[in-house]
């Protein structure tokens, strides 16, 4: 029996270890099982893939499989971006969509993303399901279809929602401001679906655009396609030495965001979604609140606060955050892992629309970021924050978690004053401060994350979690 299981976004494996073509067809084998009796199977699937090794492939696989079940396809032309299979699913009305990807995980990864009709990723019920229907499944009950056979039945149909998309966008971010503003933005794709799409946005939109890594390299230049500080030195350099206002960058798939400033430093997404959510609430005028995960940053609270909105905390996974945008419910939705949407958007996250609104809003206020984030503290405060990825053997694990549990009075010297179980442990402190332990549901790691009102309160809490997982 295979043991497949799909974490916050989608199943993800290392190729040729776990994730093979077998085990994918299984998990598409299951897909199209789910649709059949929930009777979206008529409606089509999208199906889309990243640039990783072998992933046009697996995406032929899939077609395949839900071809030889009677399902129609409509295979992407190209890589796609996770928000673009998103986008298509809603806008052509379809059962659903599955995505070879692994987002930002290593090279060594591949994975499958699938959305039900709503667009958003699959939620637990639904991933409780597939899981099942994969037990219930051997090889031999795989049902494949050859590509050219279901053209000629009409159950396969290329297409590139390319220029659609870019319409939706159009209708979101204010191109004209963008037209009149002169910026000068420096775009990293790392290597991966983005090329094309933040970088041709901007471009159609009269920003002039230096692109760093617009090639397919299945390596993704020998580290994981992951927008954050660390992988972006290259794009800090090249912001610098080009006289950039701001440099931007999503990951492989597109979902996830990266922000640089113009003296080539790098804001953490905490940062970038306190300063959109602000943004957004002036220039938009839009009704709702904002919905984050549990362990992104309080600062959207303090902004919410400012602006009279209610916040919503969730699990963390965008599975979660989703539903307040279908519901509209919200301004816009964030977790500190780089994701982002807003209102009359989708239920998934979009890189590409987070670094378009970074660009808008510094080409609106004509200010670099760490100036709008000084007005931000201004009028809110500071708030400092930070995540340490920790890899412990399975025992320790358990015993910290099982530790966890039981509600201390104090940590770091500080009065806790909440014990949040929504998703791991999350202890509220007296100072305004927090720190929250949880273990990761893609990878073999406990996060740990913090934040408090000053650098120095930081460091006091960074140095005591260090300390009591040390006792485990």
């Amino acid at each position: 029996m295979t043991d497949i299981k799909f974490g916050t976004s989608g199943w993800r494996g290392i190729l040729a270890e776990d994730f093979t073509f077998p085990n994918a067809r299984l998990v598409c084998q299951a897909i199209a099982h789910y649709l059949q009796q929930e009777n979206q199977g008529t409606h089509g699937v999208v199906i889309g893939y990243d640039t990783r090794f072998l992933s046009e492939a697996f995406a032929a696989a899939a077609a395949q499989v839900l071809a030889g079940n009677g399902i129609p396809c409509y295979l992407s032309t190209r890589d796609l971006p996770t928000p673009v299979v998103s986008f298509a699913i809603i806008s052509g009305r379809h059962g659903g969509g599955i995505n070879v990807t692994a987002s930002h995980n290593p090279p060594e990864y591949n994975g499958i993303k699938f959305s039900p009709a709503q667009g958003g990723p699959a939620p637990t019920p639904v991933t409780n399901a597939i899981e099942s229907l994969i037990r219930s499944l051997g090889p031999r009950d795989v049902r494949t279809m050859s590509l050219e056979a279901a053209r000629e039945r009409g159950l396969l149909t290329s297409i590139d929602p390319r220029e659609n998309y870019f319409r939706h966008l159009a209708a979101l971010v204010d191109t004209e401001v963008l037209r009149r503003s002169g910026l000068r933005v420096a775009v990293d794709v790392l290597y991966g679906t983005g090329l094309g799409y933040l970088d041709g946005f901007l471009r159609e939109a009269g920003v002039e655009v230096e692109l760093l890594h617009g090639h397919r390299d299945p390596y993704f230049g020998g580290h994981r396609p992951e927008p954050s500080g660390e992988f972006l030195i290259p794009l800090a350099e090249r912001v610098r030495e080009g006289g950039c206002h701001l440099g931007l960058a999503v990951d492989a798939d597109a979902d996830r965001f990266g922000v640089v400033n113009s003296q080539g430093v790098y804001h953490e997404a905490n940062e970038v979604l306190s300063l959109l959510l602000d943004y957004l609430i002036t220039t938009r005028g839009w009704p709702g609140g904002v919905a984050r995960s549990v362990a992104t940053t309080h600062l959207i609270d303090r902004v919410a606060a400012f602006h009279g909105r209610p916040v919503f905390e969730t699990k963390v996974g965008f599975k979660y955050l989703g539903e307040f945008i279908l519901k509209e419910q919200v301004v816009m939705v964030g977790e500190e892992s780089e994701g982002f949407s807003m209102r009359g958007h989708l239920p998934e996250k979009d890189g590409v629309l987070a670094c378009l609104m970074v660009a808008e809003m510094v080409a609106r206020t004509g200010k670099d970021l760490p100036a709008l984030l000084e007005d931000l503290w201004a009028k809110v405060g500071p708030l400092h924050n930070k995540r340490v990825n920790l890899r412990l053997a399975p025992e320790a694990k358990e015993g910290l978690l099982r530790r966890l549990a039981q509600t201390p009075t104090h940590f770091a010297g500080l009065k806790v004053v909440g014990h949040v179980t929504t998703d791991g442990h999350k202890y509220l402190l007296e100072d305004g401060g927090w720190v929250c332990l949880r273990p990761s549901g893609t990878e073999p790691v406990v996060r740990f994350y913090l934040e408090a009102p000053s650098r120095e309160g930081l460091a006091r809490l960074e140095a005591a979690g260090q300390e009591l997982i040390g006792t485990i």
